[in-house]
């Protein structure tokens, strides 16, 4: 099947930045988009950043000039650089790809999370 691995996640001071990478493996024909999703202690899972094959890229009104999506079709990572942090943005930021897997079914994969806090 398709898994995805996230890592970068850690302790970082408010204005700070982070850099989240993920990594999917197995048996992919292809991937069309890939993203990050976030879930704060007591809160609903909330959209963070998309980007679609080709490049385009679509974020959450609050990370917005913040943050930035990129990918790399090639290797099947797709990466989220996080700029001037706030403490707001503490939570488990998850990966998410929407694959074809080799036998050509299309399903949404999800990673198991990375933790980012954002603290003085």
């Amino acid at each position: 099947q398709v898994q995805l691995v996230e890592s970068g996640g850690g302790l970082v001071q408010p204005g700070g930045s982070l850099r989240l990478s993920c990594a999917a493996s197995g048996s992919i024909f292809s991937i069309n988009a890939m993203g990050w999703y976030r879930q704060a202690p007591g809160k609903q899972r909330e959209f963070v950043a998309r980007i679609i094959s080709g490049g385009l890229t679509i974020y959450a009104d609050s990370v917005k000039g913040r943050f930035t999506i990129s990918r790399d079709n090639a290797k099947n990572t797709v990466a989220l650089q996080m700029n001037s942090l706030k403490p707001e943005d503490t939570a488990v930021y998850y990966c998410n790809a929407a694959v074809t897997n080799t036998a050509r079914a299309s399903f949404d994969s999800w990673g198991q999370g990375t933790q980012v806090t954002v603290s003085s």
